[in-house]
């Protein structure tokens, strides 16, 4: 399996999801819908009940080329989520607004953390920290603020997230977005979900990029591509 970083993961997809959902049964069945479709980061969040048990049940779960899923935890703010979220297998951890004590679980236990804001001193001190900012809610200041802030942070990864509709991920990516946060919007039929993300994503490594595809994977065939949900 590739080992390949959140950052790089990310980066490469160009589209994050960004799941909230009544409970955790339903986050697993939507975060396997998504990696069945070709996505492999997968950020579920603290407002679904459950949601520690859901980023357990996913975590396992393979994408549809065979790599590992990469599942974060967002809208952690205190340091029991960012706790919690670590323990259940989080990949990353990301917030809303600066939150220095996830941070510093972060730092402490050496895990990748992308951290909101959205002022441009935010965004600065998230990005020094961490090479990363989260900028919420990004549909306030539009393209043409990231591309102000790509403009003094040309190597941190920006990843604009509310607000953001998925017909308009391109402009975000061409004002120097590395990838776009969204919450809602996706289409649910599976064909139309693959081709969103075999339109935006591209191998992150030379490893993702011979792996090949593994057809027949969608159906939850092998290596546990898709979740079964409980009963």
């Amino acid at each position: 399996m590739s080992s390949c970083h959140p950052y790089a993961v990310i980066s490469a997809q160009r589209l994050l999801p960004v799941l909230r959902n009544a409970d955790a049964d339903e986050a697993v069945r939507q975060a396997a819908a998504l990696l069945a479709a070709g996505c492999r980061a997968v950020e579920l969040t603290t407002s679904t009940p459950g949601w520690a048990e859901a980023v357990t049940r996913t975590v396992p779960l393979s994408d549809a080329h065979g790599r590992r899923a990469v599942i974060g935890v967002g809208t952690v703010t205190t340091t029991g989520q960012a706790e919690a979220a670590l323990e259940a297998g989080a990949a990353f951890l990301v917030s809303p607004y600066p939150a220095p004590e996830v941070r510093e679980v972060a730092g402490r236990r050496a895990a990748v953390f992308i951290e909101g804001g959205f002022t441009p001193g935010e965004i600065a001190s998230a990005a020094r920290s961490a090479g990363a900012a989260k900028v919420f809610p990004a549909h306030v200041g539009g393209p043409r603020f990231i591309r102000s802030l790509k403009a003094v942070l040309p190597e941190a990864l920006i990843i604009p997230t509310g607000g953001i509709r998925p017909g308009d991920v391109h402009d975000w990516l061409a004002a120097g977005a590395s990838a776009v946060g969204i919450g809602d919007g996706l289409p649910a039929d599976p064909a139309e979900l693959a081709a969103v993300f075999a339109q935006l994503a591209r191998p992150c490594c030379a490893d993702c990029a011979d792996r090949p595809d593994r057809p027949g994977r969608a159906d939850g065939a092998a290596d546990r591509t898709v979740a079964e949900p409980r009963p």
